[in-house]
């Protein structure tokens, strides 16, 4: 069964401006604009942040829309990005479905989402470095870049 055509959330290095939109998005979305997921908090990690499911929280980041010719490439793509296999209990992140809410007229839309995996949830609730306000772009200058890795959302 082929995965549903949802836009993407992206919160790390696949937001407009950032080193991985460009390789891997600049051209081939329809839309993009600033988008919240909600019950979410954001963890740095090693050059790019992970999204954990935490009730409260608040993720800033970009809805993205993918031309409808570019999707399941660009969704394989994304997978292959994020180290995302269904069902490997190896996976760094999940792709999940999940509601953001839309900037602009704070409509809720249905988008896929990297977030971390179960077990790389717990060590950051554990041990990590919560971004304070949720928002990636707030820690860092887009000019410092990052590795190819994203890390959330379709997300990164």
């Amino acid at each position: 069964m082929s995965a549903p055509e949802l836009p993407f959330f992206v919160y790390g290095t696949l937001r407009p401006g950032e080193v991985n939109h460009d390789l891997l998005l600049r051209g081939r979305t329809l839309a993009e604009e600033p988008a919240r997921l909600r019950d979410a908090v954001l963890y740095d990690g090693p050059g790019y942040p992970y999204a954990v499911e935490e009730p409260g929280g608040v993720v800033t980041g970009d809805l993205v829309t993918a031309l409808p010719e570019d999707y399941g490439r660009l969704l394989t793509e994304l997978d292959r990005l994020e180290e995302y296999r269904p069902g490997d209990p190896r996976n760094l992140y999940e792709r999940v479905a999940r509601e953001v809410v839309r900037g602009g007229d704070g409509r809720p839309v249905r988008a896929w989402v990297y977030v971390a995996a179960p077990g790389v949830a717990a060590e950051l609730r554990a041990r990590g470095k919560p971004i304070e306000g949720g928002d990636w772009r707030d820690r860092r200058s887009p000019l410092q870049g990052g590795d190819r890795r994203e890390g959330g959302g379709s997300a990164r």
